[in-house]
């Protein structure tokens, strides 16, 4: 039934990353799928973003499509979600730089 639709009538129908890798033909262990999904489609998302304007031929978008999800799933057999970072989440607890400017630091003396 994929092989009838278009490319982009295809990816609305996708909606797992199992879906994702076996529909562009990417052989893939399910043991790291199945801890990195979200992070393996988020990746893979940015990306697609990433290489901005895609072709209006099908069979090179296609192509360039296989290939990046490929890139976000090796990111993953070859490193793990914490290192990677994929979302906000793990930025949140990283030591946050703050500057006081000196003139807005007053001395407040209690009882005078």
């Amino acid at each position: 039934m994929m092989d009838e639709l278009t490319l982009d009538e295809a990816l609305e129908e996708l909606s797992t990353a199992e879906d994702f890798l076996e529909y562009f033909g990417i052989e893939y262990e399910p043991s790291v799928v199945q801890v990195n999904r979200l992070h393996i489609l988020q990746r893979f998302h940015d990306y697609l973003a990433k290489a901005g304007t895609q072709s209006a031929v099908e069979a090179a978008r296609r192509v360039v499509y296989a290939t990046l999800l490929q890139q976000a799933y090796q990111d993953f057999v070859k490193s793990d979600a914490l290192t990677e970072k994929v979302f906000k989440v793990f930025h949140m607890h990283e030591p946050q730089v703050k500057f006081v400017p000196l003139s807005s630091i007053t001395v407040n003396k209690a009882g005078v």
